[in-house]
C-alpha cells in the first residue's frame, strides 16, 4: 500500500453517487487530475460501480474498495476487480485474508492499540479515522512508539484543509463529500469541477 500511496496521495472516495451521474462525475475527476479513487462499499451497488470504473477509466487509474468490514465484502471487491482496498477498522479476519492473497490494504486505526494490531500483520501504512475529530498533532503522539508506521487522513478531510494535513506528517489523505461544490454537482457541470479539481491538484497527478 506505501507504494500507492506514495504515487497517489489524494484519494477521491466515492459513496453514493447516483448511477446516473458516475461516468460523468468520475470524468470529471479524472479530467482533473485525480488517478486514485475510492469506491465505499457501504452504498448499494458499489460493486458494480467499481467493476464500471476499471472498465471505462484508463488503464492508469487505480480504483480501489473502500469501508471493507468483512472477508464476504473482500471477496466482492476482489471480484469487481478492486486494486486495493481500505477498511475503517483494523479488523484480524479482513487483515489476514489480504496479507494471504497479497492484496494491498489500508486498515484503519484510531488508537495505539490498532496501531500495534495492524504491525503486527505487517501492514505499516494506515488510515487514521476518522482524523478530523483528533488534534493535528496526534500523528507525532502515535509516531513516537511507532516510528515505522505511517499515516493517511481520512474523515472530515477538504481540498481547503489538505495541506494542512500533509505538512503535519501523513503520507496521504482520502476526500470524500467535500471533494466537490455540491451545487455545481446538482446542476451537472461537469467542466467546472474538472476545473475546480484541477486548481485544487494544483496541476499535481495524483
Amino acid at each position: 500500500m506505501h507504494n500507492i500511496i506514495k504515487k497517489h496521495p489524494v484519494i477521491a472516495i466515492l459513496r453514493n453517487t447516483p448511477p446516473e451521474d458516475l461516468g460523468n462525475y468520475v470524468q470529471a475527476l479524472y479530467d482533473g487530475g485525480f488517478r486514485a479513487f475510492e469506491v465505499s462499499f457501504s452504498a448499494e451497488g458499489a460493486a458494480g460501480q467499481l467493476a464500471w470504473i476499471k472498465e471505462h477509466l484508463p488503464e492508469d487509474a487505480c480504483v480501489g474498495a473502500g469501508t471493507i468490514l468483512t472477508e464476504d465484502d473482500a471477496r466482492r471487491a476482489v471480484q469487481a476487480g478492486a486494486d486495493f482496498m481500505l477498511s475503517p477498522s483494523s479488523d484480524p479476519p479482513v487483515m489476514e485474508y489480504c496479507r494471504s492473497r497479497q492484496i494491498p490494504l489500508l486498515p484503519g486505526v484510531f488508537s495505539p492499540t490498532d496501531v500495534s494490531r495492524c504491525l503486527s500483520y505487517g501492514y505499516r501504512t494506515l488510515k487514521l479515522f476518522p482524523a478530523s475529530d483528533l488534534p493535528l498533532h496526534y500523528i507525532k503522539s502515535l509516531k513516537g512508539p511507532f516510528p515505522q508506521a505511517e499515516f493517511v487522513a481520512v474523515g472530515g478531510i477538504s481540498p481547503e484543509n489538505t495541506a494542512e494535513y500533509l505538512n503535519a506528517g501523513y503520507v496521504g489523505v482520502g476526500i470524500g463529500s467535500s471533494l466537490t461544490d455540491k451545487t455545481l454537482f446538482a446542476r451537472k457541470d461537469w467542466g467546472q469541477i474538472t476545473e475546480d479539481i484541477r486548481r485544487f491538484l494544483g496541476g499535481k497527478i495524483c
